[in-house]
């Protein structure tokens, strides 16, 4: 049953990474890629189950908070270009203080 489950993710997986490359749009490539991360973390648990080795739940789990981290990050260059945020228009704030 659970070689069965291990086969059925690994088809998701080769369908996620078809759409990471054949995307439309960047942000359907971003959430293939996040999908792929979630599904090889679910593969990473399978695996430790199959072998008797719960050692690959720790894996699971530091793979699971780089997967969030970085596709927060890939959002964000995304939008702002950037990884320090939004830009404040610091030209109105200068022109506007020395003005009475």
């Amino acid at each position: 049953m659970f070689t069965t489950a291990s086969l059925f993710v690994l088809g998701t997986m080769a369908l996620a990474l078809l759409r990471a490359v054949r995307g439309p749009s960047v942000y359907d490539r971003i959430v293939a890629v996040n999908l792929f991360g979630t599904l090889t973390v679910v593969l990473l648990v399978l695996l430790g189950f199959l072998t008797d080795r719960p050692e690959f739940e720790d894996i699971a789990l530091l793979y699971v908070l780089i997967n969030f981290a970085s596709t927060i990050a890939v959002l964000k260059f995304v939008k702002y270009s950037s990884l320090a945020g939004p830009r404040s228009d610091r030209s109105d704030a200068a022109g506007s203080e020395g003005k009475v």
